[in-house]
């Protein structure tokens, strides 16, 4: 096979690959209604039990990387999707919520194979394309709404505990096809001897720091909303799980999907001016989806008139739809700026902006449960987003559009009146 055929190949499998990766990350999504249901959990605990895989999907995005430099791809993937299956298949057989817990952080770490497969997939490409393929990439991110397809048939037909049975299945399926399908080449692996405690020194460059606070929103909040609004259209709107989790699927699907767009976009048009858009997107739809459900009293000349002012299911939807473009369209445009200043470090800057990604993710689900608990309102989720938005616009704005850095940048960039 020629060294193109090799690199489309190893771009296919492996996006195959991280799409089960995700949509096993992303189980507690819908299996977790029922869960909740059985162990009558309040909202703090739910979003626990949610975020436990995301939990260790994080950790281990760091080691994960520089393994990845340092071993290549093929054998740290393989070895990772092939860890996860035991403890998918486990999960049908717990009944207590500690146990949840626990196999929740062992089924986590098929999360972390985004940070396997982006310095994988990359190096298999020139560099005027490296945007477009890890956005190919990272369109695996649709196994969020594969999930929410694939897994309320299994809950409605067979029972919740039919989902990881089937799960675990796919999983060691996809292990085989990626092993025979997959390419190593020696040329891509980087000879180091980078540790964690060397790539955590990574984080006194300002860049990196920036780069982690942009994709903890749109991969952390990717992720935090993903597992989250199931349940949120279940409670909000009163819909049955199905349509919850088709609905779900409106932000999810183009959340995954998109991200090759964006990544095409990004090497169009440069990392600044798509993430700058990006954010200006997330913030208007943000600030309308915090708007919580109100009903308000006036009175005039005939006496009190009642409103009500909320967000109906459809308008909800729609606004989470476009969410989910600016999110895909983000997190390719954060990578782009990867590829662009540490062409030659991509594994050890992925892991740790990953790691940043998926903490965001994992703390999100918690916040959003504890604010529910605590002020009883369910928008009160999108309020905190709406607020982490404004970080990230400010930031960018005092250290790319008014130093104008960007215009100095190797990426290709939209002129200054953009």
């Amino acid at each position: 096979m020629t060294k193109k055929g090799q690199a489309l190949s190893v771009l296919i499998v492996s996006t195959l690959a991280f799409t089960v990766c995700f949509m096993v990350w992303m189980m507690f999504a819908v299996i977790g209604i029922p869960i909740k249901k059985a162990l009558d959990l309040n909202a703090t605990q739910f979003g626990l039990l949610m975020s436990m895989p995301v939990l260790t999907g994080s950790l281990v995005r760091v080691p994960l990387g520089i393994w990845t430099d340092r071993f290549g791809g093929r054998i740290v993937m393989t070895l990772l999707m092939a860890s996860t299956v035991p403890a998918i298949w486990m999960m049908s057989y717990a009944t207590e919520y500690w146990q949840y817990l626990m196999i929740g952080l062992f089924v986590g770490l098929a999360g972390g194979s985004f940070s396997v497969g982006t310095p994988y997939v990359a190096r298999w490409f020139p560099k005027k394309q490296q945007g477009f393929a890890m956005g190919i990439y990272g369109a695996g991110n649709s196994g969020a709404a594969v999930n929410k397809f694939l897994a309320p048939a299994l809950v409605v037909g067979f029972g919740w505990t039919m989902v990881p049975q089937v799960y675990a299945a796919i999983m060691l399926g996809t292990v085989i096809l990626f092993w025979f399908l997959s390419h190593s080449d020696p040329a891509h692996l980087v000879p180091s001897h980078v540790t964690v405690k060397d790539q955590l020194k990574t984080l006194k460059d300002p860049k990196v720091i920036k780069y982690c606070q942009y994709y903890s929103i749109v991969f952390g909040g990717y992720v935090a909303l993903s597992l989250w609004m199931v349940q949120y259209y279940v409670g909000e709107f009163g819909l049955d799980i199905r349509t919850a989790a088709l609905l779900a699927a409106c932000f999810s699907l183009p959340g995954g999907v998109l991200r090759a767009v964006g990544g095409w976009l990004s090497d169009k048009y440069g990392a600044h001016a798509m993430t700058w858009w990006v954010m200006w997107v997330s913030w208007v739809c943000l600030f309308l989806l915090s708007y919580p459900q109100t009903d308000f009293t006036i009175m005039t000349v005939t006496g009190p008139t009642t409103f009500h002012l909320g967000l109906n299911v459809y308008v909800f939807t729609i606004l989470m739809f476009t969410l989910g473009i600016a999110f895909a369209f983000g997190k390719a445009s954060v990578f782009k700026y990867i590829s662009d200043d540490y062409g030659n470090n991509i594994g050890t800057i992925s892991g740790m902006v990953g790691l940043a990604g998926g903490l965001g993710g994992f703390v999100l689900p918690i916040l959003f449960g504890a604010l529910m608990d605590f002020t009883g309102i369910r928008s009160s989720a999108f309020m905190l987003m709406y607020g982490v938005v404004w970080v990230s616009l400010i930031w960018m704005y005092w250290t790319e559009v008014r130093t104008g850095d960007y215009l100095g940048h190797p990426s290709k960039r939209l002129h200054a009146h953009t």
